[in-house]
């Protein structure tokens, strides 16, 4: 007698990532409960198991929920804002001016959800926030279904979120106590960076993260001037900095890291560190070549993310994941550096592993979380198709992202969201837009 699931998911191709590099064909996932029951040929699939619902998709591929492993959701309202610059002038001279002035509850709810709406669009099931008004971003995650690791922030400034380093602190540990009980969200600490978070702060972040088991997310070695600045000012690099002060553990998700010595590279893998690869945002921002072959080689785990729309100006997971595999062999000057199933592994259990959710999403494994991505490859674009894999990471745009699982809720559909009005969140951004469009406008005529 057959058992009775919520969801029996066909496809083409399901490419479970764990083991890496294995494709199987004509393959079903049987979901019940939100969570991953087997996965299993399709004529045994019918044998075992009932679905209340079977959706049959022929011409795609099925893979894990993409895990976006480092954002800053909020920053799509400041999408195409201020272009064509270097990082710091990007920053001190127009990002944090405008978000001095317009970052608040609103701001946030609006563009999290924004971006939220586009990652859902591109496969993306899983990613982790660096930014103001987490309990924001947490509130709107539960509420469209979509899985999210949320950053307590920690930096030296004031903003609207907090006056100080200890109300930084306290407050994110007190939206952590309010959600913690929610399945779709984790938490970590965010210190922004080396530059803008101080000893004192580090080492009393560092005990609350020891004392509660949680990784810490932060900007690392992004520039050559920031590594620079650290040795002309503090006598070390931040890197060494950050391992003299006890944070340099398998707890650190270091972003970015551009530069980095033979000698530094062996200190985060013997460590047990992991590093998040942001390759179009280091691109656009001028910041390095992070040396993600060589990272590899050394075994440090490696996710994959697309840091803020500010930066990049996309939330698009498979773009980032050719970005990836195309730099990384241009840099190691290989072009067997970083394969296709590599990097579909950093987008999916890579981040999962970075985050302390490998136990629960990242693969397609009974037990885990439906966190799911279907792919159609029957556009000319993806066609013949000799290997899916491939055909994702070098053909395949996200447009072609057909549907969405997240605990086996199903939030796209045939290519339509199902739980976000899609006209009232672009009127909300748009208003947006007129507003920063003003004050930029004002801010320029105050520089002439």
């Amino acid at each position: 007698m057959s058992e009775t699931v919520d969801l029996l998911i066909e496809a083409g191709w399901i490419v479970p990532v764990e083991p890496e590099g294995v494709i199987l064909k004509d393959h079903c996932v049987a979901i019940a409960d939100g969570r991953i029951k087997a996965l299993l040929p399709r004529s045994q699939a019918h044998e075992q198991f009932q679905g209340e619902e079977t959706v049959r998709l022929p011409d795609h591929m099925l893979t894990p929920g993409f895990v976006n492993a480092h954002t800053h959701a909020a920053m799509s309202l400041l999408r195409g804002y201020a272009d064509d610059l270097p990082l710091m002038t990007w920053l001190n001279d127009h990002i944090w001016p405008a978000e001095g002035h317009f970052v608040g509850p609103e701001f946030v709810r609006d563009g999290s959800e924004l971006a939220m709406a586009e990652m859902i669009r591109g496969g993306t099931t899983c990613f982790n926030d660096m930014y103001f008004f987490p309990d924001i971003v947490a509130r709107s995650a539960s509420r469209l279904g979509l899985r999210a690791s949320l950053g307590m922030i920690v930096i030296e400034f004031p903003s609207a979120w907090a006056a100080n380093p200890a109300e930084y602190l306290s407050k994110g540990l007190e939206v952590r106590d309010t959600f913690k009980s929610d399945p779709l969200l984790s938490f970590c600490f965010a210190p922004h960076a080396p530059y803008t978070v101080s000893d004192d702060s580090l080492e009393r972040l560092r005990g609350y993260a020891d004392e509660l088991d949680a990784p810490v997310h932060m900007h690392v070695h992004e520039t050559a001037a920031e590594v620079a600045d650290a040795e002309r000012e503090q006598g070390e690099r931040p890197l060494a900095r950050l391992e003299r002060l006890g944070l340099l553990n398998p707890s650190l998700m270091a972003v970015h890291m551009t530069q980095l010595t033979d000698d530094e590279i062996g200190r985060v893998a013997e460590n047990g560190a992991s590093v998040l690869h942001c390759p179009e945002s280091n691109l656009k921002l001028a910041s390095g070549f992070c040396p993600v072959a060589r990272l590899d080689a050394a075994g440090i785990n490696l996710a994959l993310g697309t840091d803020g729309a500010a930066s990049n100006n996309d939330l698009d997971m498979i773009g980032e994941m050719r970005t990836a595999a195309m730099l990384a062999k241009a840099v190691a000057d290989d072009a067997a550096a970083l394969p296709a199933s590599r990097v579909l592994r950093m987008a999916t259990l890579g981040g999962a592993r970075a985050l302390g959710l490998e136990n629960e999403i990242g693969s397609i494994e009974a037990g885990k979380w439906a966190d799911l991505t279907a792919i159609d490859l029957s556009p000319m674009a993806t066609q013949p198709v000799y290997n899916p894999v491939s055909q994702l990471v070098y053909a395949a745009s996200r447009d072609q992202v057909s549907d969405v699982w997240v605990a086996g809720r199903r939030l796209l559909q045939d290519g339509r969201l199902t739980a976000i009005d899609e006209m009232e969140l672009r009127e909300r951004s748009r208003e947006w837009g007129r507003r920063l469009e003003k004050a930029h406008g004002e801010y320029k005529e105050q520089q002439a």
